[in-house]
């Protein structure tokens, strides 16, 4: 089973819209697909119309409850071939209880183990912080896909989710996030900014960055209000295209790119993008030993081990 994260920390860079349309449009493509809602918002829930206040377990039951497995948990949808895990706001007292289990960044991925046999895919869709649920998921994953907006603070966001899974390879190894890919969103190809951080993001990071891109389009705002993807929603807009050519680039390989002109006039993006990401890059690659040397891996696994110690505080 493919396991796929949806993670960013910045919030408003389109998650859970990728999140929700990616499933449907593998769901679309004859896959047996789970979306795991792992965000105590539930917008993933809403998504696919149901709603968080009225279902009778949700993640959050099954991750914290032994005799609650996940499967108890998990709904149909509107979609064949497409399953639903809820979530609700009682999800975010989980970062507080997890915090003192044995082995917590563990918990997701023996869940996800039991079921492994039922779906082709799972897709995640994770909340806008690095507590102790998106550090399970990024543990638990196979694939992490970073929707990035094409705005310079989008790409801090990025860098810490780099970061994150440096670390996370040095200490969970091999449990960790094979495959990380970045995925352009909400993008305006009119403007001179959003043409130079796509032409720099794939100087940078080359085939990392998905071919396809998505577009702002109002049916991806229009469709969570009908409880449905935007593929039932309005299969014929552009961002059900959009959806549909990221799931084929998924399940087929990656595009030859065209990269977008460069404007000659001196406006929008004045930063070297590549200076925020130096010593990051090799993150999406194959090694899951990114350390140079054995110290730095120690470093890296210390460092990481501090940082999941103090989360559930914060």
């Amino acid at each position: 089973m493919k396991i796929i994260a949806i993670v960013n920390q910045k919030g408003g860079c389109g998650k859970t819209t990728t999140a929700v349309n990616l499933a449907a449009a593998l769901a679309e493509q004859r896959k047996n697909v789970l979306l795991i809602d792992l965000d105590p918002q539930g917008h993933a829930t809403i998504g696919l119309g149901h709603d968080p206040d009225t279902v009778e377990y949700t993640v959050y039951d099954a991750l914290t409850n032994p005799q609650i497995p996940l499967t108890r948990v998990i709904l149909p949808t509107k979609m064949d071939h497409l399953s639903l895990a809820p979530a609700s706001i009682i999800l975010a007292s989980a970062e507080i209880e997890l915090s003192q289990a044995a082995g917590r960044e563990l918990v997701l991925a023996g869940h996800l183990k039991s079921i492994r046999d039922r779906y082709d895919v799972c897709v995640m869709d994770c909340a806008p912080a690095f507590g102790i649920l998106t550090i399970s998921t990024l543990v638990a994953s196979t694939d992490v896909i970073v929707p990035v907006q094409a705005h310079y603070y989008s790409m801090e966001g990025l860098r810490r989710v780099m970061e994150t899974i440096r670390l996370i390879r040095g200490r969970f190894h091999p449990y960790s996030a094979e495959n990380l890919n970045i995925l352009l969103t909400l993008v305006e190809d009119r403007t001179t900014l959003s043409r130079q951080i796509q032409l720099q993001m794939r100087e940078i990071f080359g085939i990392m960055v998905f071919h396809t891109v998505i577009h702002n389009n109002v049916r991806l705002c229009e469709a969570p209000s009908a409880g449905e993807s935007v593929l039932l929603y309005a299969p014929r807009s552009r961002g059900a295209l959009e959806y549909r050519a990221l799931a084929a680039e998924i399940l087929g390989g990656a595009q030859d790119v065209e990269l977008p002109r460069e404007s000659p006039v001196r406006r929008g993006l004045q930063k070297d993008l590549s200076l925020m990401f130096s010593g990051l890059r090799a993150t999406g690659g194959g090694d899951t030993h990114p350390a140079e040397n054995q110290a730095e891996a120690s470093l890296a696994s210390e460092a990481f081990s501090t940082q999941a110690e103090a989360l559930p505080a914060n």
